[in-house]
């Protein structure tokens, strides 16, 4: 039987997490840097609890006036010093209410950075090494950032939802009409290919092997609920397990 792990991204101030998280497993919190703040993340972590999700922290570039989404020039030692910060918050704040921190997964920018970037990359896991080793780190497939963890640090592969992938299998950006998908049917047939056949369609059309752990839908999509209800039922009428 096919086991799907459901994620999103929350902590945002989108107006949707507590509607997300029954269809959820695991969530990534922002930081209070690019979006939220001490009381958001709070909130967001009991909300988190109540649902028995697993908590990840979702650090970024420091940048709220851009969300987040457009690469900083920071030198390495201050991201490292802000990332390392940023993971902390959330994991004291998490464990004061008797929980623990799962996972790591950048934002953004930073995300997409740390695939090709090694400075960027390192500059994460450094981040979680000063932390907590035993935290997994959320990337994609054939990342830069999952090359340099090796054996240091366990990497759970993510795929999007609702997002268009390049042929290269980078994300269609942002700064594109097409970038971001809406209509859940659509996105539906997007992720069963991945699932059923471990591929994903290009935004030109191609056909291209992908490789995952977990699916992702972003919690600032306005359809990000209708989405995820759409997947869950589908996914239960097919007998997939929901982890």
């Amino acid at each position: 039987m096919k086991k799907i792990i459901l994620n999103s991204d929350v902590g945002e101030e989108a107006g949707f997490d507590e509607e997300i998280m029954p269809y959820i497993s695991w969530c990534n919190i922002a930081c209070g840097v690019h979006a939220g703040n001490d009381k958001v993340i709070q909130e967001t972590i009991d909300l988190a609890l109540r649902h028995e999700v697993k908590i990840g922290a979702h650090p970024s570039y420091p940048d709220r006036e851009n969300f987040g989404r457009i690469v900083m020039d920071i030198s390495y030692s201050d991201l490292v010093e802000t990332l390392t910060t940023q993971i902390q918050k959330v994991k004291s704040f998490v464990e004061e209410r008797g929980g623990r921190l799962h996972h790591v997964k950048p934002h953004g920018a930073l995300y997409n950075e740390a695939v090709k970037n090694e400075e960027v990359a390192n500059a994460i896991i450094q981040s979680v090494k000063n932390i907590d080793k035993s935290l997994g780190v959320i990337t994609t497939k054939e990342s830069m950032i999952s090359y340099l963890c090796k054996d240091n640090i366990e990497v759970r592969y993510e795929v999007f939802a609702d997002r268009n992938y390049n042929d290269d299998l980078t994300l269609v950006s942002r700064f594109l009409n097409n970038a971001v998908l809406f209509n859940s049917e659509e996105i539906l047939n997007h992720v069963l290919k991945m699932v059923s056949e471990g591929k994903v369609k290009t935004i030109k059309g191609v056909e291209v092997p992908i490789f995952f752990n977990t699916i992702c839908v972003h919690g600032d999509n306005p359809k990000s609920v209708e989405i995820l209800e759409h997947l869950y039922k589908e996914f239960v009428k097919r007998n997939f397990v929901l982890k």
